[in-house]
C-alpha cells in the first residue's frame, strides 16, 4: 500500500504561480513513475505530467512551457511547478504512483485560477 498526501493548492490570479507537493509513504520501495492529474468542474479526469525513477518527465500539450514536474526521491515526494497560470487550469489536482500492486491515487488538492 502506498499512501499520497498532496498539498499546495490554493486561489491564485491569473498569471500567477503555485508549487503542488504530493508526499508519498507506506510501500514507497514500489514506487516507479508518478503522475499529476486534474479534473475541471464537469470534465473527465486529464494527465498533466509524468516522472519516471530514472527522472525522465512529460507533459500534456495544454501545460508545456508553464508546469513542471521534479521528484525528490529522498523525501519520496513530487512536485509540480505551475506559471503563467490561466483559467482554465482551474482544477482539482491528483498526484497518482504506479507500483508493481497497480496504481495509487491522492485525494486531490484543489487549484482556483482567478481575479
Amino acid at each position: 500500500q502506498v499512501q499520497l498526501v498532496e498539498s499546495g493548492g490554493g486561489l491564485v490570479q491569473p498569471g500567477g504561480s503555485l508549487r503542488l507537493s504530493c508526499a508519498a509513504s507506506g510501500s514507497i520501495a514500489s514506487i516507479a513513475a508518478m503522475y499529476w492529474y486534474r479534473q475541471a468542474p464537469g470534465k473527465e479526469r486529464e494527465w498533466v505530467a509524468r516522472i519516471t525513477s530514472a527522472g525522465s518527465t512529460n507533459n500534456a500539450d495544454a501545460v508545456k512551457g508553464r508546469f513542471t514536474i521534479s521528484r525528490d526521491n529522498a523525501k519520496n515526494t513530487v512536485y509540480l511547478q505551475m506559471n503563467s497560470l490561466i483559467s482554465e487550469d482551474t482544477a482539482v489536482y491528483y498526484c497518482a504512483v504506479d507500483t508493481v500492486k497497480g496504481r495509487y491515487w491522492g485525494q486531490g488538492t484543489q487549484v482556483t485560477v482567478s481575479s
